[in-house]
């Protein structure tokens, strides 16, 4: 709900009714007047700052006879009379507490917390952040909700009492159905609100150092990146670039996540972590880095897991650097043998490097075999009821009730090549697909029953590109390969174009590929993806 605020500064009545639209693909009642207080408020910060007019702005955009209104009357009202919120805090849970509502996790109560917490906390983050995890209830919610309208509200300057963003290090785990946006940062995805922002309002979208991936173009941002050896090394970015310094003259390692980092695979909470990597085989990395007042030597490296789960890593190109000397690095990523990077870092061995920038591009040339372990199982973003896989193949994916996805890949991905051994088992229908952008956003190549092949496109529905007549078998293995480029899809059936598809309307551009199955089980080989 923030980010609706986000995208529309100055413009509550806007923010408010995309909020709306949100919330009532689940939620109706008084849980849409929440959601819109809420991106009301954040989006009124950008140019308000007196806590009582945002409150008024807010309230402007919900009717006047609803629960949350009366809500943060009262939650106003209690304030004026009893300063601490602790005696406020008892009055909400007897008057507004989870007793009064249906469900787990009402908004009411929750709702009320914020508001209270944003009174109380009189605009102060510290405060604030102490008051609204204090006073329990849903906490990753209600925390979240108050740091983004008070993270607006104050901007960085806000931030600059306790150390919130030191130990955060800008990371940030998105876990969807779009797999390849798992492992990001909080300021590529603040660059990603921006642009949305900017892109309701006609502008271009920012592109920061020619769009890399890490800029560190955002004050004081680290994007993730961390010191491995915090005792020797350290990290900071006082002006525009990463800068990694020694503290002694072992040197160190810094480096930043690519996939579900070590710390993270066994993580405990309730929800899943499922990501795909960023960074695979064949694709070009290409960075920036500068020596400082002293010569700077070092390398670039990648991690990987093992077949134990373990972590390996792969020296890439050096550097050795005079005072103040830049230089630019590439690396095509090698070979690696199933198991997914999760890594990708700077060693150092002596001066200090500014590290100006660093993106990798290009489509990869990879091969996905089953091998030992479990890390490269997780690589998939899976949405079949089942994976199960034997030797050399992925032998059963099944899914009982309508169409499973397993997807591999990111947005990035535009024009490739994809091939895999396919064996149709049971199923209405089942096969490759490819630009994959959710469970509900791909390109397929499918073999349907009976006896058709199909180019099918899952947006705002499942509809029909392309068919043709193929008397294929159950059971019965199929080298399928498909070509995507612009907007052509083109199909290959054990070496053979069997059919050919030009999509004119709303093409799926880019995208991640994977093995699609509807109601029932499929089988496949190898997979494999190289550019178009």
């Amino acid at each position: 709900i923030d980010a609706w605020g986000m995208i529309c500064p100055g413009d509550p009545a806007r923010a408010a009714d995309f909020a709306s639209r949100a919330a009532r693909v689940s939620h109706d009642g008084e849980a849409v007047y929440g959601a819109q207080v809420v991106a009301a408020l954040v989006a009124q910060a950008f140019i308000e700052s007196d806590m009582d007019r945002l409150l008024d702005t807010a309230l402007s955009v919900i009717p006047a006879d609803c629960t949350v209104r009366k809500l943060i009357d009262d939650l106003r009202t209690w304030q004026r009379q009893e300063p601490d919120w602790r005696a406020n805090r008892e009055r909400l849970q007897a008057e507004y507490g989870y007793d009064k509502y249906f469900g787990q996790c009402h908004l009411i109560p929750n709702h009320g917390l914020i508001i209270l917490s944003l009174l109380h906390g009189e605009g102060d983050f510290d405060r604030s952040m102490t008051i609204v995890n204090t006073s329990g209830w849903d906490t990753d919610c209600n925390s979240g909700n108050v740091g983004a309208i008070l993270g607006v509200r104050n901007g960085l300057a806000g931030l600059a009492g306790k150390d919130w963003r030191g130990p955060v290090a800008d990371r940030l785990y998105l876990p969807s159905a779009d797999g390849g946006r798992a492992i990001t940062d909080a300021a590529r995805e603040a660059v990603f609100v921006a642009n949305a922002g900017r892109g309701i309002v006609g502008e271009l979208p920012l592109a920061l150092k020619d769009g890399a991936r890490f800029h560190f173009a955002l004050s004081g941002s680290v994007q993730g990146w961390q010191s491995l050896d915090p005792e020797r090394l350290a990290i900071s970015n006082p002006n525009g670039a990463l800068v990694i310094e020694p503290l002694t003259s072992e040197g160190g390692r810094a480096s930043t996540a690519t996939f579900i980092p070590p710390e993270a695979k066994d993580m405990k909470t309730g929800y899943v972590l499922v990501a795909n990597p960023t960074l695979y085989p064949g694709q070009e990395i290409r960075l920036v880095v500068k020596a400082n007042d002293e010569p700077s030597t070092g390398r670039v490296f990648l991690s990987k897991y093992t077949s134990d789960d373990e972590s390996e890593s792969i020296q890439g190109p050096s550097w050795s650097m005079l005072p103040h000397e830049e230089r630019e690095l590439t690396w095509v990523v090698p070979e690696n043998d199933g198991y997914p990077y999760h890594e990708i870092g700077l060693e150092l061995e002596r001066g200090a490097v500014e590290l100006d920038r660093l993106d990798w591009t290009g489509i990869p040339t990879a091969s996905f075999p089953v091998v030992e372990g479990t890390m490269w199982a997780r690589a998939w973003a899976k949405s079949v009821d089942r994976f199960e896989y034997v030797r050399d193949k992925y032998e059963y994916l099944t899914h009982n009730e309508g169409v499973g996805l397993l997807t591999q890949g990111s947005r990035d991905w535009q024009d490739y090549r994809i091939e895999a051994r396919v064996t149709p088992k049971m199923a209405v229908s089942a096969g490759l697909a490819l630009r994959v952008q959710g469970l509900r956003r791909y390109y397929a190549v499918v073999f349907a029953g009976p006896g058709e092949l199909r180019i099918v496109k899952a947006l705002d529905g499942r509809s029909t590109l392309a068919q043709t007549s193929f008397p294929w078998e159950p059971f019965q293995d199929y080298m399928v390969e498909v070509e995507v480029r612009g907007n052509e899809i083109r199909a290959w059936i054990d070496g053979r174009l069997k059919l050919t598809a030009v999509d004119l309307d709303r093409p799926l551009l880019e995208g991640a590929f994977g093995i699609v199955v509807e109601s029932g089980c499929v089988g496949a080989g190898t997979p494999r993806i190289s550019p178009a």
